[in-house]
């Protein structure tokens, strides 16, 4: 007697091998973010070696590796400027203009750029330069995709291919950063303006399964801890009031200025590379300097740094200054990166010095992070998410939300278009110019 298996319905077997496809779209995204947040441990380790963090004054070792960027800056701009023109940038812009615009597609979403991009981000980093992540991981999870669906047209084929390069993004970020539920929003209101059904419970899968990577990977769920600290909800009403409003300054101001530097800069380092690349890497090897490495890196060392030392003083004008310029020399000049983290980092340094002013300096961190990015992005659900994500304690969502809804609010004081898409119109314009 022979035994036969009952076969799926035609419905549900649908359902399985989409969520199958889906799955297996996520795991591979998550692969490919990896080594990016292994190099991003190292840079994390290098780091910790530097003043701010060890104590006492500089040594020969320590001043040699915070000068690096004096060596790495111009050597990069040089191999941008000679062979490697479509590596520069932060990746998202790259991503906006391939969805925007599917044709160009083609040349962005190619192994070699994509490729290039990443290892310049990698040396950039491992050379402490002041570099979030989020850029080359949110296109190399839209590469993956794209490549994909060039491969095997029939994958995913319910799938638009907008909507799977969109999704798959998302699982880049999802990857980077080990949050699902922040690769779903940035989705939604970035990359396609609007939380639509057919969106998001395929993209959490993709997410989901991005995020599984990373966290087998080593990256943790609650990226600087937990925040042990309690606040009453009307408390936390008025210091995310408070916060939002002059962290989210700060981030608009950030973006503003990086958006104006770029606009500077993109023409005179590709004509002269090795000067600029000296006088920007000796900017950051300054700035490292003065603030005894506190602007070098993404900035969650010193998130973190903040967070487990809030009886310290700091020298925050200082940080600030260096948190604030660093990000743009770097982002400015084409080296791909990222700015949610240091936009992080600002709203944390700020956060940090109003907070101290009542001894709650905690808080003043942990608000000022969510203002700042919300202010520099737009994006208040994306950072409010992360926020939470980085602090790990939702028993502050009140004042969380709070800081991020009015740092995005006053941000448009300073741009009326948020800074992924305004670094897109200059891409535009870029690939225009060389059309013509």
């Amino acid at each position: 007697m022979t035994s036969s298996s009952t076969p799926l319905p035609p419905r549900l077997k649908t359902v399985v091998v989409l969520v199958g496809q889906l799955a297996l779209l996520g795991l591979l995204v998550g692969l490919v973010c990896w080594p990016l947040n292994l190099v991003d441990h190292w840079q994390d380790l290098l780091l910790r070696r530097l003043p701010i963090y060890q104590g006492g004054r500089w040594s020969l070792g320590q001043a040699v590796l915070a000068c690096s960027p004096l060596l790495v800056m111009p050597l990069l701009l040089k191999l941008q400027a000679v062979r490697w023109q479509n590596s520069a940038g932060s990746g998202i812009p790259q991503t906006i203009t391939s969805l925007e615009d599917p044709p160009q597609a083609h040349t962005l979403m190619a192994h070699r750029p994509v490729l290039q991009r990443l290892l310049t981000w990698s040396i950039a980093s491992l050379s402490l330069f002041p570099l979030g992540r989020e850029g080359p991981v949110v296109q190399v999870g839209a590469a993956v995709a794209y490549q994909l669906r060039r491969r095997w047209p029939r994958l995913l084929e319910r799938l638009s291919a907008h909507d799977m390069m969109a999704m798959a993004a998302g699982a880049g970020l999802a990857g980077g950063f080990n949050t699902p539920l922040m690769g779903v929003v940035f989705v939604a209101e970035e990359l396609t303006g609007h939380f639509a059904p057919q969106l998001i419970w395929p993209g959490l899968v993709v997410c989901v399964m991005a995020a599984e990577v990373s966290n087998l990977g080593g990256q943790p769920q609650f990226g600087l801890g937990m925040v042990q600290a309690n606040l009453l909800e009307s408390s936390q009403v008025v210091w995310g009031t408070l916060l939002g409003v002059i962290c989210g300054l700060a981030g608009g101001l950030f973006a503003w200025s990086l958006l104006q530097t770029t606009r500077w800069l993109t023409p005179r380092v590709r004509q002269h590379p090795w000067r600029w690349g000296l006088v920007l890497g000796g900017l950051l090897a300054g700035l490292a300097m003065l603030s005894g490495g506190a602007s070098g890196g993404d900035g969650e060392a010193l998130m973190s740094w903040l967070l487990s030392h809030p009886e310290q003083h700091r020298g925050s004008l200082i940080t600030l200054a260096a948190r604030l310029l660093g990000p743009c020399l770097a982002l400015g000049a084409g080296i791909p990166g990222g700015l949610i983290d240091p936009a992080f980092a600002i709203g944390a340094v700020l956060g940090d010095a109003v907070g101290q002013l009542s001894n709650q300096s905690v808080f003043g961190v942990t608000f000022g992070m969510a203002a700042a990015l919300a202010g520099a992005t737009q994006l208040p659900a994306m950072s409010l998410v992360f926020a939470l994500r980085m602090a790990g304690d939702q028993q502050l969502l009140p004042g969380v939300a709070m800081a991020a809804v009015i740092g995005s609010y006053v941000g448009r004081l300073w741009l009326h278009k948020p800074i992924y898409h305004a670094l897109t119109d200059l891409l535009h314009d870029e690939l225009m110019h060389k059309r013509e």
